[in-house]
Protein backbone atom coordinates (compact mmCIF):
# COMPACT_ATOMS: atom_id res chain seq x y z
CA UNK A 1 0.00 0.00 0.00
CA UNK A 2 3.04 2.44 -0.01
CA UNK A 3 2.55 3.43 -3.97
CA UNK A 4 0.69 6.31 -5.19
CA UNK A 5 -2.94 5.61 -6.26
CA UNK A 6 -3.16 7.39 -9.69
CA UNK A 7 -5.63 9.95 -9.78
CA UNK A 8 -8.68 9.91 -11.70
CA UNK A 9 -9.73 12.39 -14.33
CA UNK A 10 -12.72 14.50 -14.14
CA UNK A 11 -15.72 12.66 -15.62
CA UNK A 12 -14.14 9.15 -14.44
CA UNK A 13 -15.55 5.78 -13.29
CA UNK A 14 -14.84 5.93 -9.30
CA UNK A 15 -18.08 6.30 -7.78
CA UNK A 16 -18.99 3.33 -10.54
CA UNK A 17 -15.74 1.07 -9.37
CA UNK A 18 -16.75 1.81 -5.88
CA UNK A 19 -20.39 0.50 -6.37
CA UNK A 20 -19.18 -2.94 -8.06
CA UNK A 21 -16.31 -3.45 -5.22
CA UNK A 22 -18.97 -3.01 -2.92
CA UNK A 23 -20.98 -5.77 -4.77
CA UNK A 24 -17.83 -8.08 -4.70
CA UNK A 25 -17.72 -7.70 -0.99
CA UNK A 26 -21.32 -7.91 -0.43
CA UNK A 27 -21.26 -11.78 -2.83
CA UNK A 28 -18.02 -12.15 -0.45
CA UNK A 29 -20.44 -12.30 2.67
CA UNK A 30 -19.56 -8.76 3.78
CA UNK A 31 -22.94 -7.44 5.25
CA UNK A 32 -22.36 -4.55 2.78
CA UNK A 33 -25.43 -1.99 1.95
CA UNK A 34 -26.17 0.53 -0.30
CA UNK A 35 -25.83 3.06 2.52
CA UNK A 36 -22.24 1.92 3.23
CA UNK A 37 -21.61 2.23 -0.58
CA UNK A 38 -23.00 5.56 -0.85
CA UNK A 39 -20.89 6.76 2.42
CA UNK A 40 -17.84 5.31 0.84
CA UNK A 41 -18.45 7.19 -2.01
CA UNK A 42 -18.68 10.73 0.02
CA UNK A 43 -15.92 9.52 2.36
CA UNK A 44 -13.88 9.64 -1.01
CA UNK A 45 -15.00 12.75 -1.82
CA UNK A 46 -13.44 14.47 1.06
CA UNK A 47 -10.17 11.94 1.80
CA UNK A 48 -9.10 12.77 -1.92
CA UNK A 49 -7.29 9.61 -3.56
CA UNK A 50 -4.01 11.10 -4.06
CA UNK A 51 -2.10 7.70 -1.85
CA UNK A 52 -3.21 4.36 -2.21
CA UNK A 53 -2.63 3.81 1.31
CA UNK A 54 -5.54 7.05 2.26
CA UNK A 55 -7.92 5.53 -0.41
CA UNK A 56 -7.10 1.85 1.44
CA UNK A 57 -8.41 3.36 4.74
CA UNK A 58 -10.93 5.42 3.64
CA UNK A 59 -12.72 2.27 2.09
CA UNK A 60 -11.77 0.14 5.66
CA UNK A 61 -13.54 2.35 7.59
CA UNK A 62 -16.87 2.31 5.79
CA UNK A 63 -16.88 -1.29 4.67
CA UNK A 64 -14.95 -2.93 7.22
CA UNK A 65 -17.25 -3.92 10.62
CA UNK A 66 -15.23 -6.21 12.83
CA UNK A 67 -11.63 -7.57 12.96
CA UNK A 68 -12.92 -10.73 11.32
CA UNK A 69 -13.98 -9.31 8.08
CA UNK A 70 -10.16 -7.06 8.00
CA UNK A 71 -8.31 -9.87 6.45
CA UNK A 72 -10.92 -10.84 3.39
CA UNK A 73 -11.00 -6.95 2.52
CA UNK A 74 -7.17 -6.36 2.83
CA UNK A 75 -7.48 -9.53 -0.20
CA UNK A 76 -10.56 -8.50 -1.91
CA UNK A 77 -8.85 -4.48 -2.18
CA UNK A 78 -5.80 -5.91 -3.49
CA UNK A 79 -7.37 -7.98 -6.29
CA UNK A 80 -9.79 -5.35 -7.64
CA UNK A 81 -8.03 -2.40 -7.40
CA UNK A 82 -5.06 -3.61 -8.96
CA UNK A 83 -7.05 -4.11 -12.04
CA UNK A 84 -10.68 -2.88 -11.63
CA UNK A 85 -11.41 -4.87 -15.17
CA UNK A 86 -9.87 -8.15 -13.04
CA UNK A 87 -13.91 -9.15 -12.57
CA UNK A 88 -14.52 -9.87 -16.42
CA UNK A 89 -11.16 -10.96 -17.74
CA UNK A 90 -8.51 -12.47 -15.21
CA UNK A 91 -11.05 -13.93 -12.67
CA UNK A 92 -12.61 -15.87 -15.98
CA UNK A 93 -9.29 -17.85 -16.03
CA UNK A 94 -7.85 -18.60 -12.59
CA UNK A 95 -7.26 -16.60 -9.46
CA UNK A 96 -3.81 -15.00 -9.25
CA UNK A 97 -2.01 -16.09 -5.78
CA UNK A 98 -1.42 -12.57 -4.07
CA UNK A 99 1.83 -12.12 -1.73
CA UNK A 100 1.05 -11.16 1.60
CA UNK A 101 3.16 -8.19 3.10
CA UNK A 102 5.31 -10.77 4.59
CA UNK A 103 6.58 -12.40 1.39
CA UNK A 104 4.76 -15.56 1.13
CA UNK A 105 1.61 -16.82 -0.55
CA UNK A 106 -1.66 -16.37 0.23
CA UNK A 107 -4.69 -18.44 -0.96
CA UNK A 108 -7.99 -15.99 -1.27
CA UNK A 109 -11.05 -17.19 0.58
CA UNK A 110 -13.24 -19.40 -1.46
CA UNK A 111 -16.29 -17.09 -0.83
CA UNK A 112 -13.77 -14.55 -1.96
CA UNK A 113 -13.47 -16.10 -5.62
CA UNK A 114 -16.77 -17.40 -6.00
CA UNK A 115 -17.50 -13.45 -5.70
CA UNK A 116 -14.74 -12.19 -8.25
CA UNK A 117 -15.60 -15.60 -10.62
CA UNK A 118 -19.61 -16.15 -10.37
CA UNK A 119 -20.62 -17.59 -13.50
CA UNK A 120 -17.15 -18.53 -14.79
CA UNK A 121 -16.18 -21.51 -15.29
CA UNK A 122 -13.84 -23.52 -12.70
CA UNK A 123 -10.29 -24.06 -13.01
CA UNK A 124 -10.12 -26.96 -11.10
CA UNK A 125 -10.91 -29.90 -12.55
CA UNK A 126 -14.38 -31.80 -12.02
CA UNK A 127 -13.60 -34.26 -9.73
CA UNK A 128 -11.47 -31.92 -7.34
CA UNK A 129 -14.64 -31.26 -4.54
CA UNK A 130 -16.97 -34.50 -5.56
CA UNK A 131 -19.41 -35.50 -2.82
CA UNK A 132 -20.74 -38.90 -3.06
CA UNK A 133 -23.36 -39.47 -0.79
CA UNK A 134 -24.27 -43.01 -0.08
CA UNK A 135 -23.57 -46.25 1.94
CA UNK A 136 -19.63 -45.36 3.32
CA UNK A 137 -19.83 -42.21 1.49
CA UNK A 138 -20.29 -38.21 2.79
CA UNK A 139 -22.64 -35.99 1.93
CA UNK A 140 -22.48 -32.53 1.54
CA UNK A 141 -24.24 -32.08 5.06
CA UNK A 142 -21.34 -34.18 6.76
CA UNK A 143 -18.74 -32.13 4.87
CA UNK A 144 -20.71 -28.91 6.17
CA UNK A 145 -20.77 -29.90 9.87
CA UNK A 146 -17.27 -28.91 11.02
CA UNK A 147 -16.68 -25.77 9.10
CA UNK A 148 -16.79 -22.84 10.58
CA UNK A 149 -19.52 -20.15 9.65
CA UNK A 150 -16.80 -17.32 8.85
CA UNK A 151 -14.91 -19.59 6.34
CA UNK A 152 -18.04 -20.75 4.07
CA UNK A 153 -18.87 -20.01 0.30
CA UNK A 154 -21.88 -18.19 -0.47
CA UNK A 155 -23.36 -21.50 -1.89
CA UNK A 156 -21.91 -23.52 0.89
CA UNK A 157 -23.78 -20.80 3.29
CA UNK A 158 -27.29 -21.50 1.25
CA UNK A 159 -26.54 -25.26 2.20
CA UNK A 160 -26.23 -24.97 5.85
CA UNK A 161 -29.31 -22.45 6.36
CA UNK A 162 -30.96 -25.92 4.56
CA UNK A 163 -29.40 -27.66 7.23
CA UNK A 164 -29.91 -25.79 9.86
CA UNK A 165 -33.74 -25.42 9.62
CA UNK A 166 -33.95 -29.43 9.82
CA UNK A 167 -31.92 -29.21 13.17
CA UNK A 168 -34.05 -29.75 16.36
CA UNK A 169 -33.70 -28.80 19.63
CA UNK A 170 -34.59 -31.98 22.10
CA UNK A 171 -34.88 -29.88 25.39
CA UNK A 172 -35.51 -31.35 28.70
CA UNK A 173 -39.10 -31.57 29.49
CA UNK A 174 -40.74 -30.98 32.96
CA UNK A 175 -42.89 -31.11 34.87
CA UNK A 176 -45.80 -28.75 35.89
CA UNK A 177 -48.47 -28.03 38.53
CA UNK A 178 -51.35 -28.41 35.94
CA UNK A 179 -52.72 -31.56 35.08
CA UNK A 180 -53.83 -33.65 32.30
CA UNK A 181 -56.27 -36.67 31.84
CA UNK A 182 -54.25 -39.50 32.50
CA UNK A 183 -56.30 -43.18 33.09
CA UNK A 184 -53.28 -44.56 35.73
CA UNK A 185 -52.54 -40.99 37.16
CA UNK A 186 -51.81 -40.89 40.53
CA UNK A 187 -54.63 -38.23 41.39
CA UNK A 188 -58.16 -38.67 41.11
CA UNK A 189 -59.55 -35.37 38.86
CA UNK A 190 -62.66 -34.52 41.02
CA UNK A 191 -64.24 -31.95 38.40
CA UNK A 192 -63.79 -35.07 35.28
CA UNK A 193 -65.33 -37.17 37.41
CA UNK A 194 -68.51 -34.75 38.39
CA UNK A 195 -68.97 -33.96 34.70
CA UNK A 196 -68.50 -38.10 34.02
CA UNK A 197 -71.45 -38.74 36.49
CA UNK A 198 -73.56 -36.07 35.04
CA UNK A 199 -72.99 -37.45 31.70
CA UNK A 200 -74.16 -40.75 32.93
CA UNK A 201 -77.56 -39.85 34.67
CA UNK A 202 -76.35 -39.79 38.19
CA UNK A 203 -76.40 -43.87 37.67
CA UNK A 204 -72.77 -44.40 37.90
CA UNK A 205 -69.82 -42.45 38.89
CA UNK A 206 -66.63 -43.06 36.74
CA UNK A 207 -63.81 -42.44 37.91
CA UNK A 208 -61.28 -39.68 36.15
CA UNK A 209 -57.71 -39.82 36.66
CA UNK A 210 -55.12 -37.30 35.79
CA UNK A 211 -51.46 -36.66 35.95
CA UNK A 212 -49.32 -33.50 36.32
CA UNK A 213 -48.84 -31.89 32.40
CA UNK A 214 -45.40 -32.73 31.19
CA UNK A 215 -44.06 -30.04 28.44
CA UNK A 216 -41.14 -28.34 27.21
CA UNK A 217 -40.00 -25.01 29.59
CA UNK A 218 -40.37 -21.93 27.33
CA UNK A 219 -36.99 -20.98 25.46
CA UNK A 220 -35.87 -17.12 25.32
CA UNK A 221 -33.00 -16.50 23.33
CA UNK A 222 -31.18 -13.44 23.42
CA UNK A 223 -28.88 -12.64 19.99
CA UNK A 224 -25.77 -10.29 20.00
CA UNK A 225 -25.99 -8.52 16.30
CA UNK A 226 -22.53 -6.35 16.49
CA UNK A 227 -20.24 -6.50 14.01
CA UNK A 228 -18.23 -9.09 15.09
CA UNK A 229 -21.25 -11.79 15.22
CA UNK A 230 -23.35 -10.94 12.18
CA UNK A 231 -22.69 -13.96 10.69
CA UNK A 232 -23.33 -15.69 13.15
CA UNK A 233 -26.05 -14.43 14.42
CA UNK A 234 -27.82 -14.23 10.92
CA UNK A 235 -27.34 -18.18 10.56
CA UNK A 236 -28.29 -18.69 14.25
CA UNK A 237 -31.38 -17.36 13.41
CA UNK A 238 -32.83 -19.60 10.90
CA UNK A 239 -32.08 -22.03 13.73
CA UNK A 240 -34.22 -20.07 15.77
CA UNK A 241 -36.48 -19.73 12.96
CA UNK A 242 -37.25 -23.22 12.59
CA UNK A 243 -37.71 -23.82 16.96
CA UNK A 244 -40.27 -20.86 16.46
CA UNK A 245 -42.68 -23.10 13.99
CA UNK A 246 -42.12 -26.11 16.05
CA UNK A 247 -42.64 -24.43 19.54
CA UNK A 248 -45.44 -23.10 21.64
CA UNK A 249 -43.14 -20.54 23.88
CA UNK A 250 -39.51 -19.22 22.26
CA UNK A 251 -39.22 -15.89 22.55
CA UNK A 252 -36.29 -14.30 20.53
CA UNK A 253 -34.31 -10.93 21.00
CA UNK A 254 -31.68 -9.05 19.80
CA UNK A 255 -29.32 -6.87 21.39
CA UNK A 256 -26.65 -4.40 19.97
CA UNK A 257 -26.76 -0.87 21.48
CA UNK A 258 -30.39 -1.55 22.02
CA UNK A 259 -32.68 -4.08 22.81
CA UNK A 260 -35.23 -5.29 20.28
CA UNK A 261 -37.45 -8.26 20.20
CA UNK A 262 -38.78 -10.33 17.32
CA UNK A 263 -40.58 -13.12 18.57
CA UNK A 264 -43.65 -11.90 16.04
CA UNK A 265 -41.19 -11.51 13.10
CA UNK A 266 -40.16 -14.45 13.25
CA UNK A 267 -43.81 -16.55 13.37
CA UNK A 268 -43.70 -16.18 9.26
CA UNK A 269 -43.78 -19.96 7.87
CA UNK A 270 -40.84 -18.61 5.22
CA UNK A 271 -37.63 -18.52 6.59
CA UNK A 272 -36.00 -15.84 4.45
CA UNK A 273 -39.45 -13.75 4.59
CA UNK A 274 -39.05 -13.92 8.04
CA UNK A 275 -35.33 -12.68 8.43
CA UNK A 276 -36.19 -9.75 5.83
CA UNK A 277 -38.82 -8.67 8.23
CA UNK A 278 -36.28 -9.00 11.07
CA UNK A 279 -33.82 -6.96 9.57
CA UNK A 280 -36.66 -3.94 8.41
CA UNK A 281 -37.57 -3.71 11.82
CA UNK A 282 -33.79 -4.10 13.97
CA UNK A 283 -31.87 -0.36 13.35
CA UNK A 284 -28.66 -1.20 14.76
CA UNK A 285 -27.89 -4.77 12.92
CA UNK A 286 -23.89 -4.68 12.76
CA UNK A 287 -23.26 -1.58 15.13
CA UNK A 288 -21.50 -1.70 18.35
CA UNK A 289 -22.37 -3.56 21.72
CA UNK A 290 -23.67 -2.16 24.47
CA UNK A 291 -24.08 -5.73 26.85
CA UNK A 292 -24.91 -4.32 30.54
CA UNK A 293 -27.29 -2.28 28.51
CA UNK A 294 -29.44 -4.49 27.10
CA UNK A 295 -29.59 -6.87 29.80
CA UNK A 296 -30.23 -3.99 32.31
CA UNK A 297 -33.63 -3.47 29.71
CA UNK A 298 -34.40 -6.99 29.41
CA UNK A 299 -34.23 -7.67 33.51
CA UNK A 300 -36.23 -4.77 34.50
CA UNK A 301 -39.01 -4.93 31.41
CA UNK A 302 -39.03 -8.37 30.01
CA UNK A 303 -38.06 -11.17 31.84
CA UNK A 304 -41.12 -11.22 34.57
CA UNK A 305 -43.11 -12.19 31.49
CA UNK A 306 -40.93 -14.47 29.72
CA UNK A 307 -38.61 -16.61 32.41
CA UNK A 308 -41.68 -18.02 34.40
CA UNK A 309 -42.33 -21.73 34.25
CA UNK A 310 -38.00 -22.88 34.29
CA UNK A 311 -37.47 -21.32 31.19
CA UNK A 312 -34.26 -21.80 29.62
CA UNK A 313 -32.09 -18.77 28.11
CA UNK A 314 -29.54 -18.97 25.06
CA UNK A 315 -27.29 -16.39 24.97
CA UNK A 316 -25.50 -15.70 21.20
CA UNK A 317 -22.88 -13.26 21.98
CA UNK A 318 -18.95 -13.12 22.13
CA UNK A 319 -18.26 -10.85 25.12
CA UNK A 320 -16.67 -8.27 23.01
CA UNK A 321 -18.45 -5.13 24.65
CA UNK A 322 -17.81 -1.49 23.77
CA UNK A 323 -18.43 0.01 27.28
CA UNK A 324 -15.15 -2.48 28.99
CA UNK A 325 -17.82 -4.90 30.79
CA UNK A 326 -19.47 -1.75 32.60
CA UNK A 327 -22.52 -3.32 34.55
CA UNK A 328 -22.19 -7.04 33.40
CA UNK A 329 -21.72 -8.61 35.65
CA UNK A 330 -24.49 -7.56 37.92
CA UNK A 331 -26.99 -8.32 35.29
CA UNK A 332 -26.07 -11.50 34.24
CA UNK A 333 -26.17 -12.37 38.17
CA UNK A 334 -29.37 -11.02 38.22
CA UNK A 335 -30.59 -12.92 34.73
CA UNK A 336 -29.17 -16.08 36.05
CA UNK A 337 -31.21 -16.12 38.82
CA UNK A 338 -34.31 -15.42 37.16
CA UNK A 339 -34.27 -18.35 34.52
CA UNK A 340 -33.49 -22.46 35.31
CA UNK A 341 -31.11 -22.69 33.02
CA UNK A 342 -28.47 -19.89 31.52
CA UNK A 343 -26.53 -21.00 28.57
CA UNK A 344 -23.69 -18.94 26.89
CA UNK A 345 -23.01 -19.74 23.28
CA UNK A 346 -19.72 -17.95 22.05
CA UNK A 347 -18.51 -18.45 18.79
CA UNK A 348 -15.03 -17.68 19.86
CA UNK A 349 -14.75 -20.92 21.43
CA UNK A 350 -13.51 -22.15 18.48
CA UNK A 351 -10.29 -21.03 19.03
CA UNK A 352 -8.10 -23.72 21.22
CA UNK A 353 -6.04 -21.35 22.59
CA UNK A 354 -8.97 -18.45 23.85
CA UNK A 355 -8.23 -17.11 26.85
CA UNK A 356 -11.53 -15.01 28.93
CA UNK A 357 -9.16 -11.97 28.88
CA UNK A 358 -11.98 -9.46 27.52
CA UNK A 359 -13.83 -7.36 30.25
CA UNK A 360 -17.20 -8.13 29.40
CA UNK A 361 -15.99 -12.04 28.75
CA UNK A 362 -15.05 -11.85 32.32
CA UNK A 363 -17.67 -10.11 33.79
CA UNK A 364 -20.13 -13.07 32.16
CA UNK A 365 -18.57 -16.03 32.64
CA UNK A 366 -19.40 -17.01 36.22
CA UNK A 367 -22.93 -16.33 35.92
CA UNK A 368 -23.44 -19.38 33.46
CA UNK A 369 -24.93 -22.91 33.28
CA UNK A 370 -23.23 -23.66 29.73
CA UNK A 371 -20.42 -22.21 28.08
CA UNK A 372 -20.53 -23.53 24.42
CA UNK A 373 -18.62 -22.82 21.06
CA UNK A 374 -21.87 -21.98 18.34
CA UNK A 375 -19.80 -21.64 15.12
CA UNK A 376 -20.63 -24.51 13.05
CA UNK A 377 -23.42 -27.22 11.98
CA UNK A 378 -21.69 -29.67 14.89
CA UNK A 379 -21.80 -27.14 17.66
CA UNK A 380 -25.81 -27.01 17.30
CA UNK A 381 -26.13 -30.80 17.43
CA UNK A 382 -24.16 -30.33 20.33
CA UNK A 383 -26.09 -27.73 21.92
CA UNK A 384 -29.46 -30.32 21.43
CA UNK A 385 -27.56 -33.26 23.07
CA UNK A 386 -26.42 -30.51 26.31
CA UNK A 387 -30.06 -28.63 26.65
CA UNK A 388 -31.56 -32.14 26.96
CA UNK A 389 -29.72 -33.04 30.00
CA UNK A 390 -30.96 -31.97 33.37
CA UNK A 391 -29.70 -29.30 35.13
CA UNK A 392 -27.98 -29.96 37.90
CA UNK A 393 -29.75 -28.11 40.81
CA UNK A 394 -28.44 -24.56 41.79
CA UNK A 395 -27.55 -23.57 45.34
CA UNK A 396 -29.79 -20.09 46.55
CA UNK A 397 -27.14 -17.42 48.07
CA UNK A 398 -29.71 -17.20 50.83
CA UNK A 399 -29.95 -21.03 51.82
CA UNK A 400 -27.46 -22.54 54.16
CA UNK A 401 -25.33 -25.17 53.31
CA UNK A 402 -26.62 -28.23 55.05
Amino acid sequence: MGAAFPALAPGGRLAENVVHFGRVLRAAGMPVGTHQVLAAIDALGMAGIARREDFYWTLASVFVAGREQRELFDQAFRMFWRDPDLLGRVMRLKLPKVSSPLGRPERPPRRLAEAFGQGAPSAQPATAHLEVEGEGGFSAGEVLQHKDFETMSVDELAQAKRLVARLELPLRQVTTRRLAPDARGPRLDARATLRAAVAAGGDALPLRRAAPRVEPPPLVVLVDISGSMSRYARLFLHFVHALSNGRRQVSTLLFGTRLTSVTRQLRQRDADVALERVSAHVADWSGGTRIGACLRQFNRCWSRRLLGQNACVLLLCDGLDREDGAGVAAEMERLHKSCRQLVWLNPLLRYEAFEARAAGIVAMRPHVDLFLPAHNLASLADLGRALAVPPTARRLPWRSAA
